[in-house]
């Protein structure tokens, strides 16, 4: 019989990947719900080396990162720049388009 392994290993492994991170990143925000996105980027921060890495990465105190990244959380806009920038990714501004009401 085949053995299965936790979600949190596949989804760590997927998001080794800097596209499928920042699909993954992209998604969690388009919810609009800022606990869902701080939890993907901890997600994030967990497959590409955990809080000392990114620490390490960002120059950010780790009791900062833990705290930035909490359930209750709400990252400023320059934290949140070195947090992606230390992943690789980067911030993105697209236009909304407006919903047409049926």
């Amino acid at each position: 019989m085949r053995t299965s392994r936790p979600f949190s290993e596949t989804l760590n492994e997927i998001l080794k990947d800097p596209e499928e991170a920042a699909l993954y990143l992209e998604a969690c925000l388009e919810d609009g719900d800022m606990e869902l996105f701080t939890a993907a980027l901890r997600d994030v921060a967990d497959a590409r080396g955990g809080m000392g890495y990114l620490s390490e990465a960002t120059h950010l105190n780790r009791e900062t990162l833990y705290r930035t990244l909490s359930k209750d959380g709400n990252p400023r806009l320059d934290t949140l720049y070195k947090i992606l920038g230390a992943m690789g990714l980067r911030i993105g501004v697209s236009v909304q388009h407006p919903q047409t009401s049926t």
